[in-house]
């Protein structure tokens, strides 16, 4: 049996990984449109392409509704709250072809206390942590870390859009993070809100892989920056850039950390009767004992996803369809795909994100966009992820990531050229953006 093309294939989604992912989809032999629910005004001036404005990508019915208004023969879920919501359930429940894992599943990264269970059952390597509904006793076990002299980072057990972390350099930390996580929490204490965990230090890697409940295909490593300045300093966001191949971890280790993290996962879940069916993302830090699983996110990573597909030298479109109906066994009987791993093009790719003055905290809207004609122009790959399109025609920005400018070249440093110099041409009042994606192979921490 051979992979079998989707010819018309819905994307639940409207940011910079789901016109990533659209331009990909729709440019590949065979689909006839992609549309994007609710998508953006960027996203529909992509070819083969239209949006549903106004769609909530949390409502089950309504996204049920689109699949079978054109008919989908494969419905891709973008971000992680339609999979909390169930999006996923209700459309397999309709008869869809769906990737993206059930609420069940999906909690891998719903919850990080879930995670933690999970990776500990699977035999897969965490950093020391514990979760808690009582303030005080998350307090008392990072304190006993920071006297330790081990660091503490101290995470929002639930979805926080890669925000909800805080890595702490003393107990007074520690108890000003757990303060502000209860105090968000607000009377909902009974279940767990909060986990404190052990830090770990070293370059950071992003490993994500297409699974059908069972079989796993990779994609090419990744690293993602959350920090919001050069040197990965400043406050957390949901990622400043991201790049692709690493330099300090070659895609010949996939197979091996694949067997480490995603075959043990895949397996727990599916004896637990959730099987996941998606994107599974293992964000792993690279410490001197070794890889160690940092979060396990249920989706596609951003930025990731947008410098990753452009490396891409084969159809997604197939792969994601196998997935979706469980049989990924006939992606891996593809001479090109025995290996377990997506073929890449030669070469590299650099996503630089642009964002939004006052972001992460107090994104401003509605500043004008400029440049964004010149900056395509240099060949660089521009994805929408926070703006909007006026009557005039003009762009604004209508998020805290704004755009994800993406260069490519045959080496790292060839396509972060190509993105600065794309990124350069880009104003808009206030922009914040990090100047060393790609540059250096830098330190990271535990998040």
């Amino acid at each position: 049996m051979s992979l079998i093309t989707p010819t018309r294939i819905v994307v639940v989604g409207g940011g910079g990984r789901e016109h990533a992912l659209a331009w990909k989809l729709a440019a590949e032999p065979g689909v006839n449109e992609v549309v994007v629910a609710p998508g953006s005004d960027a996203i529909e001036l992509e070819p083969r392409v239209r949006c549903v404005p106004g769609a909530d990508p949390l409502d089950q019915g309504a996204v049920v509704a689109i699949a079978r208004r054109v008919a989908a023969e494969l419905v891709v879920i973008g971000p992680e709250a339609p999979l909390a919501a169930g999006v996923a359930d209700a459309l397999t429940d309709a008869g869809f072809a769906v990737f993206g894992p059930s609420a069940a599943a999906a909690r891998i990264e719903a919850s990080k206390a879930f995670c933690h269970e999970v990776a500990a059952a699977a035999g897969v390597r965490m950093a020391r942590a514990e979760a808690f509904t009582d303030p005080t006793a998350a307090l008392a076990f990072a304190t006993g870390l920071a006297a330790a002299g081990r660091g503490v980072v101290v995470k929002a057990d639930g979805l926080a859009a890669g925000k909800g972390v805080t890595v702490c350099d003393s107990a007074a930390d520690a108890e000003r993070a757990i303060g502000d996580l209860a105090a968000a929490a607000g009377g909902d204490l009974d279940a767990p809100w909060v986990v404190v965990e052990e830090r770990l230090r070293g370059p950071e890697a992003s490993l994500i892989a297409v699974c059908d409940g069972r079989t796993a295909i990779a994609l090419p490593l990744a690293r993602d920056h959350k920090r919001l300045h050069d040197g990965d300093a400043g406050p957390n966001t949901g990622g400043m850039g991201a790049y692709s191949p690493l330099p300090d971890l070659p895609d010949d280790a996939i197979p091996a950390l694949i067997a480490a993290f995603h075959r043990p996962i895949l397996a727990e879940l599916a004896r637990r009767g959730t099987p996941f069916r998606g994107a599974l993302y293992a964000g792993l830090i690279l410490t001197g004992d070794g890889p160690v699983l940092l979060e396990c996110n249920a989706r596609f990573g951003d930025p990731e996803t947008q410098a990753i597909l452009p490396r891409l030298a084969v159809a997604l479109g197939p792969i994601l369809l196998a997935a979706a109906r469980g049989d990924l066994a006939v992606a891996t009987g593809s001479p090109v795909l025995a290996n377990g791993r997506l073929p890449t093009l030669p070469g590299a790719a650099v996503a630089l994100v642009l964002a939004a003055a006052g972001y992460p905290d107090a994104p401003r809207r509605g500043d004008a966009i400029d440049g964004l004609a010149e900056a395509a122009a240099t060949g660089a790959l521009v994805f929408h992820a926070g703006t909007s399109r006026g009557v005039d025609g003009a762009f604004r920005t209508a998020g805290g990531r704004v755009v994800s400018v993406v260069g490519r070249g045959p080496d790292l440093e060839a396509a972060r050229a190509v993105a600065t110099d794309a990124a350069d041409r880009i104003h808009v009042p206030g922009i914040q953006r990090r100047r060393d994606i790609g540059r250096t192979v830098l330190s990271g921490a535990a998040r």
